[in-house]
C-alpha cells in the first residue's frame, strides 16, 4: 500500500505540473481542469504521507494509550457493532502491515502504534479540508467541499478501525 500511496502522490504531482505548462502554454481550459484536478489528487495523497512521516518521526509508534484520548466507550462500541465494523474492517488496506504483526511486536507495540495510526488518520480529517482554500482562487467550492468530504469521511473509517480493533486488543491484553 506505501508504494501505491507513494507513487500516486509523485505522479498526481507531475501531471499538475504537465498540465499547468499546457495551460500556460495555449490556454485551454480543458487543461486548467485537469491540473486542479490532479493537484487536489497530489495534495489529498501527499498530505497524508507528510503528516505520516512527522508523526512517524516524532513518536516513534510510542503512544500513550492510557490516555483519555485513545479511550474507548460503551456506546462508541456499541455504535461500531451498528455499523458492523467487525464484517469490512478486514477488506480496508494497511499502510504498513509490519506494524500490526502480533509474531514481530507485542501487544502494547502493536497498541501504541495503533493508537498513532488513529491521530494521524484524525489528523488528516483536518487537513481533508484544507483544499477549500483553493477555491478562492479557482471557484468551483462545491467540487472542493465534496472531494474533502470524500477524504474526510475515507480517513473516518481508519480512525473507526484503529479504535475497534484497539478496544478488542486491549481487553485481550487484560485476559492474559
Amino acid at each position: 500500500m506505501a508504494k501505491i500511496m507513494k507513487r500516486t502522490g509523485v505522479i498526481s504531482f507531475i501531471m499538475t505540473i504537465c498540465f499547468c505548462l499546457l495551460y500556460q502554454a495555449n490556454g485551454n481550459e480543458v487543461f486548467f481542469t485537469l491540473a486542479i484536478t490532479f493537484g487536489t489528487i497530489a495534495y489529498h495523497f501527499n498530505v497524508r504521507l507528510i503528516i505520516g512521516t512527522l508523526l512517524d518521526l516524532i513518536m516513534k509508534n510510542r503512544a500513550d494509550y492510557t490516555k483519555k484520548w485513545y479511550h474507548v466507550g460503551n456506546f462508541e462500541m456499541k455504535v461500531y457493532q451498528k455499523i458492523k465494523v467487525k464484517k469490512w474492517k478486514n477488506k480496508m488496506p494497511t499502510y504498513n502491515a509490519d506494524l500490526f504483526d502480533a509474531s514481530k511486536h507485542s501487544w502494547e507495540e502493536i497498541i501504541q502504534a495503533m493508537c498513532q495510526s488513529e491521530l494521524v488518520h484524525e489528523t488528516n480529517v483536518i487537513f481533508s479540508f484544507l483544499p477549500i482554500i483553493a477555491s478562492i482562487w479557482f471557484d468551483s467550492f462545491g467540487v472542493f467541499l465534496i472531494t474533502s468530504i470524500l477524504s474526510a469521511m475515507f480517513d473516518l473509517v481508519f480512525v473507526i478501525m484503529q479504535r475497534f480493533n484497539r478496544a478488542r486488543i486491549l481487553k485481550m491484553k487484560a485476559k492474559r
